[in-house]
C-alpha cells in the first residue's frame, strides 16, 4: 500500500523539542519533513515573592493554557491539589495527567480561549478567584472574559516565546522544496507564520507563500491571509498534532482523488 503522504515536502516550525511526534507521523507516512523551528520557548525564572504569591490551591481555579505552561510551572510553584484545573485543550490536559494532576475542565471541541470560555463552569465567576498559567503576550480574550463574568485573576507567566535563529541547512531544504507543488508548510499560530516569514523573506523565497499551509483553525487562517499568504489553506480542528495529521492526510486524499488538481 502506498504510505498517505508520499511525494509530500512538509515544513515542520513547532519548536525542536516538541516536534519530534509530529515529524515522527509524517515520516511513517512517507511524507518528507523539514524540521524548521520559527520560535523556541524560554522559561521564565519567578522570584521568591512570586512564588509565595502564586500558589494554586489559594485560587478557585487554576488554567492552564499550554502544555508549556504546565511544564515551566510545575517546577517553580507548588503543585495544584484542592484547587479545581482547567486545561486550554487536550494536549494541555495530557501534560497535567502524566504529571498526576486531575484536570477538571477541558474543552471537547476546539482547543482555544474560546472553546474553554464555552464551559459550563466558566458561565459565572462572581465570586470566583482564577490563577491562569501562561506564556508572556498572547491574546487577552481569556483573560478579559473571565474578568468580564466576575473573576478576579491572576496572572502568572512562566515562559516566553522569541524568534528561533533558522539553521541554514534547513532553508537550504527548504529553499530547494518551494518550487515542488506538494510542498505544504505547518505552523499552530499566526505569531509562528510571522517568525517563519522573518526568517524566509519573500526576496530569498519568493514562492513559499503560493505553497499549501497548515494551520489550526479559522481565527489563524485568517491571520495568514492578513500577513500575505497567497497558497491554499488546509485548517486543523485544533494545535494537537493528531489534528494536524488527519486534517493534513485528508487533503492529500482529496488531491489524489483529484488527480492532484
Amino acid at each position: 500500500m502506498t504510505p498517505a503522504l508520499e511525494g509530500l515536502t512538509v515544513v515542520v516550525t513547532r519548536p525542536a523539542r516538541q516536534a519530534g511526534p509530529f515529524v515522527a507521523m509524517l515520516r511513517d507516512a512517507g511524507a518528507d519533513a523539514i524540521l524548521l523551528p520559527a520560535i523556541e520557548i524560554e522559561p521564565i525564572e519567578l522570584d521568591a515573592a512570586s512564588r509565595a504569591a502564586l500558589v494554586p490551591d489559594d485560587f478557585d481555579w487554576t488554567v492552564y493554557t499550554s502544555a508549556n505552561a504546565v511544564e515551566w510551572s510545575l517546577p517553580q510553584l507548588p503543585r495544584p491539589a484542592r484547587t479545581r484545573v482547567a486545561a486550554i485543550g487536550r494536549a494541555t490536559a495530557r501534560a497535567l495527567d502524566e504529571q498526576g494532576i486531575r484536570v477538571d475542565a477541558v474543552p471537547q471541541g476546539a482547543s482555544d480561549s474560546e472553546g474553554l470560555l464555552a464551559l459550563g463552569p466558566f458561565a459565572d465567576l462572581r465570586g470566583q478567584s482564577i490563577l491562569i498559567v501562561k506564556g508572556a503576550g498572547g491574546r487577552t480574550l481569556l483573560r478579559d472574559e473571565l474578568a468580564r463574568r466576575g473573576a478576579e485573576l491572576v496572572l502568572c507567566e512562566v515562559y516566553r516565546r522569541r524568534p528561533a535563529a533558522a539553521d541554514p541547512a534547513a532553508l537550504a531544504a527548504l529553499r530547494s522544496a518551494s518550487g515542488r507543488t506538494r510542498l505544504i508548510v505547518a505552523v499552530t499560530s499566526g505569531e509562528v507564520l510571522g517568525a517563519l516569514l522573518d526568517a524566509a523573506p519573500d526576496a530569498h523565497l519568493p514562492r513559499l507563500r503560493d505553497a499549501a499551509l497548515l494551520v489550526p483553525g479559522e481565527r489563524v487562517a485568517a491571520s495568514a491571509r492578513n500577513l500575505g499568504w497567497r497558497g491554499p489553506l488546509i485548517v486543523a480542528p485544533s494545535a494537537e498534532d493528531g489534528a494536524m495529521f488527519a486534517a493534513l492526510a485528508k487533503h492529500s486524499g482529496c488531491e489524489s482523488d483529484s488527480g492532484g488538481a
